[in-house]
């Protein structure tokens, strides 16, 4: 049964069941297996709580910086983060309620949105990198 309000123990719900889709999946778990040893999982989901316990939940937890995190492992593309943000999404619905869900999808779209612009617009004349 979906969960009607989101709170701590639900986010942590959410976020166990959705990170073990993303270590899964063909595209993007290659990358997370990249960068975080099965051993370092736990206090990556510990960080990835705080992260979003901060953003939704204003608990203020969260200190550090998930462009530059991002930014290190220079292999994203934007297929990545529509992959993200397409098991998100699904996880999402099968954990809340819809309107918990949608809360939960747009901020994810937003915050996508703003990693993809900084890791990926390149203003005519710029080079990357």
């Amino acid at each position: 049964m979906p969960f009607d309000a989101l709170t701590e123990a639900t986010l942590r719900t959410f976020l166990a069941a959705f990170y073990e889709k993303v270590r899964r999946d063909g595209l993007i778990g290659p990358v997370f297996a990249g960068a975080i040893s099965d051993a370092d999982w736990p206090r990556h989901l510990a960080t990835i709580q705080d992260f979003w316990s901060s953003v939704l939940l204003k608990s203020g937890r969260y200190k550090g910086n998930p462009f530059g995190r991002h930014q290190a492992l220079g292999r994203l593309s934007p297929a990545h983060f529509a992959r993200w943000l397409g098991l998100f999404e699904e996880t999402a619905r099968e954990t809340f309620s819809p309107e918990v869900a949608d809360m939960l999808v747009e901020r994810a779209h937003r915050i996508g949105d703003s990693l993809k612009a900084g890791l990926f617009f390149r203003p005519a004349g710029i080079p990357a990198g």
